[in-house]
C-alpha cells in the first residue's frame, strides 16, 4: 500500500517501523513542529521525524493540520491510507476522506474504553487488570471511529506507566500490520463502539495531577505512583523540597494522620494514608537523583512522626 504515516512521540516510532519492515511504500511522514526544549532552547525533533529521516522518507510538519495548504498537499500524495498514532492534532473531514481506504488509527486501549489523549497511564491509575490496543477508522469523533482489530495485555502487579507504554507500543505496530493486511484481502469487519461502555475519558495529564493526597486510600496512591512512572511523576514535599516518590507498596502497620511517617526501617519508611499506609520504596528529591529508599535514609535520618505534603 502507499502509506502516509503520521505520529510523533517514541509510542509511533514502532509502527512507522513494522510499516516499512513490511514492505508498504511510506510516500510521506507527517509530524508535529521541532520544539525548542531546556534551558538552551535547543531545538529537538519529535521522534518519529528522526526515524523518518533515517530511513530517507519525506518529512511533513504542519503547524494546523486543517491548512488548506497542507490538505492540498496529502491530495497529492495520493495514499492509499493514512495510518495515524498519536499524532496530535484533530484531522478535519477533508484529510480523513483523501486515501481509498480511510484513516487507521492505532489506540492505545480496548475502545470504547479509555478514549482520549493518556489511555495508558489511566489504565494503570484506575487499576484495570487488562488493556490492550485498538485499530480504528477514524471518524470526526475523538476516538469514535469503528473498530476493526484489539489484542489485549495482562498488566503487571508492579506495571507503570512507562513498562505499559512500551508494551502497548510494540503490540499496536504488529497489530496494525495485520489491519492492513485482512483491508488489502477485504476482509476486515468494522465493528461500531457501543458509546455506554466508554467509560470516564482518559484525559491528557499534567504535573500537578501528581501531587499526592495522603487522605486517599493506599492502594489508590500506589497506583498514582506507578500510573505517572516516567512522566511527569507523583510527588509530594519535605523540607520544603519536592519528594518524588517512584515506588512503593501497600502495608497496615500502624496508626496515624495522613502524610504522616508512622515507621522507619533500614531500607524503607512507611506513611499513614486515608485507609490503610504506604511503604516507600523508592524516591527521589529535588535537584538530586533518583535513589532507593535505604540511600536515603543513610543521608537523612528520617523520624517517626515527620509530616510529609506540608509546604
Amino acid at each position: 500500500m502507499r502509506v502516509v504515516f503520521m505520529g510523533t512521540p517514541d509510542f509511533s516510532v514502532p509502527t512507522l517501523e513494522k510499516i516499512i519492515e513490511a514492505g508498504h511504500e511510506v510516500i510521506g511522514v507527517v509530524t508535529q513542529p521541532d520544539k525548542a526544549k531546556g534551558r538552551g532552547k535547543k531545538v529537538l525533533f519529535p521522534p518519529v521525524k528522526e526515524t523518518a529521516l533515517a530511513h530517507n522518507l519525506p518529512v511533513y510538519q504542519p503547524r494546523r493540520a486543517r491548512d488548506p495548504e497542507f490538505i492540498e498537499e496529502m491530495k497529492t500524495l495520493n495514499p492509499d491510507v493514512m495510518v495515524v498514532v498519536a499524532f496530535g492534532q484533530i484531522l478535519p473531514k477533508a484529510i480523513l476522506d483523501i486515501p481509498k481506504y480511510g484513516c487507521i488509527n492505532v489506540h492505545a486501549s480496548l475502545l470504547p474504553k479509555y478514549r482520549g489523549a493518556a489511555p495508558i497511564q489511566w489504565a494503570v491509575i484506575r487499576g484495570e487488570k487488562v488493556s490492550g490496543v485498538t485499530t480504528m477508522q477514524m471518524d470526526v469523533g475523538l476516538d469514535t471511529g469503528d473498530m476493526l482489530l484489539k489484542k489485549e495485555v495482562l498488566l503487571d502487579e508492579e506495571e507503570t506507566g512507562g513498562s505499559l507504554h512500551d508494551k502497548l507500543s510494540t503490540l499496536g505496530g504488529n497489530l496494525l500490520i495485520e489491519t492492513l493486511e485482512k483491508i488489502e484481502a477485504g476482509d476486515i469487519h468494522p465493528e461500531k463502539q457501543d458509546d455506554s461502555q466508554a467509560g470516564e475519558y482518559a484525559r491528557m495529564l499534567d504535573k500537578n495531577l501528581g501531587r499526592i493526597d495522603f487522605s486517599m486510600p493506599a492502594a489508590e496512591i500506589e497506583r498514582l505512583i506507578r500510573g505517572l512512572n516516567p512522566w511527569p511523576s507523583a510527588f509530594t514535599s519535605y523540607n520544603g523540597k519536592t519528594m518524588k516518590l517512584w515506588k512503593a507498596k501497600t502495608d497496615n502497620c500502624g496508626q496515624g494522620v495522613p502524610g504522616q511517617v508512622i515507621h522507619v526501617d533500614k531500607n524503607s519508611f512507611t506513611v499513614q494514608t486515608g485507609q490503610g499506609t504506604l511503604q516507600i520504596l523508592e524516591l527521589q528529591m529535588e535537584g538530586k537523583k533518583r535513589m532507593d529508599a535505604g540511600a536515603f535514609l543513610r543521608g537523612c535520618p528520617l523520624e517517626t512522626g515527620t509530616m510529609l505534603g506540608q509546604e
